[in-house]
Order: structure tokens, then sequence, then C-alpha cells
């Protein structure tokens, strides 16, 4: 997957590998973008309640997060990567900020 995405392949964005986001390590992100990809092996499977935990404070960062299973890389890299171009040409809207602060009047 790295090899397809690094070097601005993409519709010219930049990804990142293994980045830091918070207290988590993503696969790929491309901070232009807001959009985080992330391929899971079989262990996912397991760990199904962890990972929809951090997707949603992923999502609360303002991040857009796809998920793909690794034998879907390999049999389809062609699809994945067109998904993942697509969601380049069209990231998140901005998520406003959560918490108090009142209106002005």
């Amino acid at each position: 997957m790295w090899s397809q995405l690094r070097a601005k392949q993409i519709e010219g964005f930049k990804f990142r590998r293994q980045a830091p986001i918070g207290k988590y390590i993503v696969d790929f992100v491309c901070y232009d973008q807001r959009l985080i990809v992330e391929v899971d092996g079989g262990q996912h499977s397991e760990n199904v309640d962890e990972d929809k935990i951090r997707d949603k404070w992923l999502r609360e960062q303002g991040y857009k997060v796809l998920r793909f299973w690794n034998n879907e890389v390999l049999k389809n890299m062609e699809g994945v990567l067109e998904t993942i171009k697509d969601s380049c040409k069209y990231p998140p809207p901005l998520t406003p900020p959560t918490g108090g602060g009142e209106r002005s009047k």
C-alpha cells in the first residue's frame, strides 16, 4: 500500500505512514485532506469495539477514516486506491468545536 501512496501519487496529495494522532498511531494519513487509511489484519476482527472508539475519536478530530482488510488490498488494490482518491477529492467537513461557551445575544 505504501508504495502506492508515497511520493504524492494519489492526486498529488502527501501521505505519511505510521503517523501519530493524539494517542493513536494511524497506518496512513493525508493531513491536508484530513484522511486516515487503515489496513486491518485478522486481529482487528477481535478488537471491533476498540476500533469503533478509536475511529469515533479520530472523526471528532475532523478526520475521515477508511478501513480496508489486508486481503482486500491484496486482491483489489485498484479499487482501494480509487476509494482513497475519491475521498481525497471530497474531504470531510470541518467538525464544529464541542463544549461550552455562551452565545452572544
